[in-house]
């Protein structure tokens, strides 16, 4: 029997920071699957599906992912989806304490589920989505932080 390893987020918008993270667990895992939270306690620029096709045309290319989106506890889609570990980014020590909670907390609600922590290439350790919507939302340029499927949509969303 094959697992399945999980990177979830609400990819809000996606960016290149989660495309490196993407990008290193599909070097490691067999199959990763890309969860977009719908996540309703945000305010996103983009509706759950339109995440969902971001980062779908974000991953073109890379034939080990497949990208679904939810909105049920973590540890439940865990299980549908017959995973073992979850990926998380981990930038820095800021993220560390809360990182490990949510481990912990999605460890003790599954009974099994492990959490890999992997760090982003340096060029992206500082880079946030919600950085990115500040930059956006003040009409600064964010080229350089999103891939051209998300500048495209963002075109269309001014």
């Amino acid at each position: 029997m094959s697992y399945n390893v999980i990177y979830a987020g609400t990819f809000d918008p996606i960016t290149n920071g989660h495309l490196d993270i993407i990008r290193k667990a599909s070097n490691l895992f067999g199959k990763v699957i890309v969860a977009v939270a719908k996540n309703p306690s945000k305010q996103p620029l983009f509706e759950l599906e339109e995440r969902v096709e971001l980062v779908k045309q974000s991953c073109l290319g890379l034939d080990n992912i497949e990208v679904i989106g939810f909105s049920c506890l973590l540890a439940d889609f865990a299980k549908e989806q017959n995973a073992k570990a979850l990926i998380r980014g981990i930038r820095g020590a800021d993220d560390i304490d809360y990182e490990i909670q949510l481990a912990q907390l999605n460890y003790k609600l599954s009974g099994d589920l492990e959490t890999i922590f992997l760090p982003p290439s340096i060029e992206w350790r500082y880079l946030s989505s919600t950085m990115v919507r500040e930059i956006y939302r003040h009409n600064g340029d964010i080229s350089q932080f999103v891939p051209q499927a998300v500048k495209n949509a963002l075109k269309f969303a001014k």
